[in-house]
């Protein structure tokens, strides 16, 4: 049993939303630090690492060379964004076995300000680049287009989503100030892929992540209150866009069954989500999916003001990669601010008596996604 078997024991997060020129490396050696710093321990302490960046061949090779570390656990995998959310089990795994001690969830990227092409960016779209069609943006344009047709969905609603980030963002000291936008000006705002304009995509920044897992049986020895990993679930589906079966319906209809039959909980459970919104038509698009509204009712939901700061539906508590952060690979920042809302460590966005979040991640053209349940205790 998975369930409360592992817990988040520190966070670190570094150089965003710039590194002032450090790389990704660098940018992961703070983060890592800090969530040592964070959990009570040294580095050195680390024997379980999982990783993987924009730029490195052998990221977990690379990343434990770095950190001068010789870890008896790696897992590399990657599928995009969603990554670092499946990490949360592959730890929880890993813990439960013994095959490491204290675990090391780490991502960095100097993506903001060093212009190099990432890796995934070399890989050709087969069936889509012969349109000029660019990744990712063309593709989820098409799947906003469908649900726009499908269910009557409006770029309004959609510019609400960007709105709340903002909202978030105001009440986040980590990041610089955004100047205050409105409805109108968001949609008079030029298309970058139709129905998207800029507003309505993530920035590429700087910005490095870091989170430490042990096992819940030795949660309760470090400096930070511990945030239990109730259950998760991952799945993938297309790497082309050309061959998803769906654009209306994303792969978190199957990832939250899944984790919240393993996390014994329910939507109706969850104080706090942090979703994946690289995009705003994501946060609709998971809301539905993950059980928080009906199909089709994504839209009027976020309009409705539910997700913003003192809605009933708290999303994206720093402000989303929208509005806080972007650095190629978002799920772990996902994480980070689920487990310092779970320990009240929110600040001015704080979301009062928060219990239980949700962090859901999503990689490539919604090729892959996977969901964790998290809990400020082991059970209700």
């Amino acid at each position: 049993m998975l369930r409360a078997a592992s817990a988040a024991v520190g966070v670190g997060l570094a150089g965003f939303p710039s590194g002032h020129g450090r790389t990704h490396l660098e940018l992961i050696a703070d983060a890592t630090a800090a969530a040592a710093r964070d959990a009570g321990i040294q580095v050195g302490d680390i024997d379980g690492i999982f990783t993987t960046n924009l730029v490195n061949f052998m990221p977990a090779v690379s990343v434990s060379e770095y950190l001068g570390l010789n870890p008896r656990w790696i897992d590399a995998s990657n599928i995009g964004g969603a990554s670092f959310v499946h990490y949360a089990m592959s730890a929880t795994l890993a813990l439960s076995a013994g095959l490491c001690d204290v675990a090391l969830l780490v991502y960095g990227s100097d993506a903001g300000s060093n212009k190099t092409p990432p890796l995934s960016l070399h890989e050709p779209l087969l069936h889509e680049a012969e349109f000029g069609a660019q990744f990712p943006i063309a593709g989820v344009a098409l799947a906003a287009s469908a649900h726009m047709h499908a269910y009557g969905t409006t770029r309004a609603q959609m510019a609400a989503v960007a709105l709340s980030a903002r909202r978030w963002a105001a009440l986040n000291p980590e990041i610089p100030p955004l100047p205050p936008l409105s409805i109108e000006q968001l949609l008079a705002a030029p298309y970058v892929a139709r129905p998207f304009s800029i507003h309505d995509c993530g920035q590429m920044t700087d910005g490095a992540a870091a989170v430490i897992m042990v096992a819940s049986d030795r949660a309760e020895r470090y400096r930070r209150p511990p945030v239990y990993f109730l259950g998760g679930a991952t799945a993938i589906s297309h790497r082309r866009i050309a061959q998803a079966t769906s654009l209306t319906t994303t792969l978190a209809a199957q990832t939250a069954p899944a984790a919240f039959a393993m996390a014994g909980l329910a939507p109706s459970d969850i104080d706090v989500l942090q979703l994946y919104d690289g995009f705003t038509i994501y946060p609709i698009l998971f809301l539905e999916d993950l059980g928080f509204c009906d199909k089709g009712k994504g839209g009027p939901l976020v309009e409705s003001g539910a997700i913003a700061p003192g809605g009933r539906l708290p999303v994206n508590t720093n402000g989303g990669s929208l509005c806080s952060a972007h650095p190629g690979m978002y799920g772990l920042f996902l994480i980070a601010e689920t487990i310092r809302q779970l320990r009240g460590d929110g600040g001015a966005a704080q979301v009062d008596g928060a219990r239980f979040g949700l962090t859901h991640g999503n990689g490539g053209h919604l090729s892959t996604q996977s969901t964790a349940i998290w809990g400020r205790q082991p059970s209700r």
